[in-house]
């Protein structure tokens, strides 16, 4: 009897135990894509011949390409200016429920754009809607971190969902958000009804700073409007122009575009701001309009800047790593031999589903470390022949395992900096968590039966 499975999983763990030991994901694994090559019996050359294709791939760039424009309109959002202006409107939007809307509506909008620590710049509104002084640090804490990941279970500019559409990439990207979108709803009912309900009476009627324009603030939005509406609108037409790109580029495209956008639009909203300003502060003494025109080009210089931090060059070499041992798995043939043994030795596929994706995400504490790790394998595993899983039932099951995993993953950074930020005890914000965290599993489950029943 081949032992592929027992190959997969002894890389697999060694991938997470690297990890866990502070080697960047992405060295580990493409560590990883190297040894399944090497253990299937592949020579050293064809490993080699494998990795230069792995880095040659469309899609490898595609999508890295899709980062840097990500983190670019993460720069615009989170912008002093306009982050207050986000915050004026959630107050007014909320009327005499004001503070609590903004409670849980600001980290879920600025949770719209997928940034490093990201938690971190919701973190002060949430201090500010809860009260300084009042609420448990826990409990802040969890707010925050909680509705700063209402997103990712679908929201097309988050890696791990790219990564996910790649896997399952013979589900269409509307099926894909539509099975995804419940989580989204049920995660908002939850935390409102384990997080929050119980702080309304506290936080009602409390008035905070609701001056500000509509217009502008649903402005400042538009640009994540304009990337949805091009993951949607654009793939048809592309597969007409250009009909021979890879189903997968093709969405990646699509997004590009979208960004590309989102980006013009941004460019010509900081020209015409600058513009305003010149021209409101015309009045002024020269020295003064001169330091004005100063920080106006300030602003226009650092374009780009953010991409080449520390921490962001990190988390893109992550995701090369992630596509690197996507495409070297597939190259190395096992999956097809494991699901062949796992079908053979009667353990259910259904017990490799849960557990893999769950274990990526806890121990990696990103999204691409379940996603690009437990996904290709899963998905082998259900395109064996008598598995009788459903792509549908398959994707939420595991997806929705994974994504709990990634929460209570204690090396998530989101979590680590809200914890430090609230001064709060990490055992303190799992007990606020886990009530919701153990219904979303539930969740995952039964949608994985309904699912399979209708052979979705």
């Amino acid at each position: 009897m081949d032992y592929a499975i027992v190959r997969i999983l002894i890389v697999f763990a060694v991938v997470l135990v690297l990890n866990r030991l502070k080697l960047n994901l992405g060295l580990a694994l493409i560590i990883g894509g190297v040894g399944l090559n090497l253990w299937a019996g592949l020579t050293v050359s064809a490993t080699l011949v494998n990795i230069g294709h792995a880095f040659l791939n469309s899609e490898l760039w595609f999508f890295m390409l899709v980062m840097a424009l990500i983190i670019e309109v993460d720069h615009y959002m989170t912008e002093d200016q306009n982050s207050a202006e986000i915050v004026a409107a959630t107050q007014r939007w909320g009327g005499r429920h004001g503070r609590a809307f903004t409670l849980m509506a600001l980290p879920a909008v600025m949770g719209l754009i997928p940034s490093p620590a990201g938690a971190l710049f919701s973190a002060p509104f949430v201090e500010q809607a809860s009260g300084k002084n009042e609420g448990a640090p826990e409990w802040k804490a969890a707010v925050n971190y909680w509705f700063r990941h209402l997103w990712e279970y679908w929201w097309p500019l988050y890696p791990g969902v790219i990564i996910a559409m790649s896997a399952f990439s013979m589900i269409p990207s509307w099926q894909f958000v539509s099975v995804q979108i419940p989580f989204t709803i049920l995660a908002v009912i939850l935390g409102y009804f384990f997080l929050v309900r119980s702080h309304i009476p506290r936080l009602a009627g409390v008035s905070g700073n609701t001056e500000g324009d509509n217009r502008r603030a649903l402005f400042l939005l538009t640009p994540l409007v304009i990337v949805l509406v091009s993951l949607f609108v654009l793939p048809l037409p592309l597969s007409k122009i250009l009909p021979g790109m890879n189903v997968q580029v093709r969405k990646l495209f699509a997004v590009v575009i979208g960004l590309i956008a989102a980006l013009l639009l941004i460019i010509w909203d900081g020209k015409r701001e600058t513009e305003r300003r010149r021209n409101g502060e015309a009045e002024k003494k020269p020295e003064e309009l001169e330091e004005t025109n100063q920080k106006s080009a300030t602003r226009d210089r650092r374009m780009f800047s953010t991409l080449f931090t520390k921490v962001s060059l990190g988390i893109q070499f992550s995701l090369i790593g992630v596509l690197v041992f996507q495409f070297m798995l597939e190259k190395s043939g096992l999956l097809p031999m494991a699901g062949r043994e796992l079908v053979s030795s009667g353990i259910p596929l259904i017990f490799a589903v849960v557990v893999l994706p769950f274990l990526g995400g806890m121990v990696t504490g990103i999204a691409p470390g379940f996603s690009g790790t437990a996904f290709p394998l899963v998905v082998g595993l259900m395109n064996t022949q008598g598995s009788g899983l459903t792509p549908l039932a398959t994707l939420v099951l595991a997806y929705g395992f994974g994504y709990v995993g990634l929460l209570l993953s204690p090396v998530h950074l989101c979590l680590l900096v809200t914890r430090d930020y609230f001064a709060a005890s990490l055992a303190g914000i799992y007990r606020q968590m886990l009530p919701g965290a153990v219904v979303i599993l539930v969740y995952s489950m039964i949608a994985h039966v309904v699912l399979r029943m209708f052979g979705w």
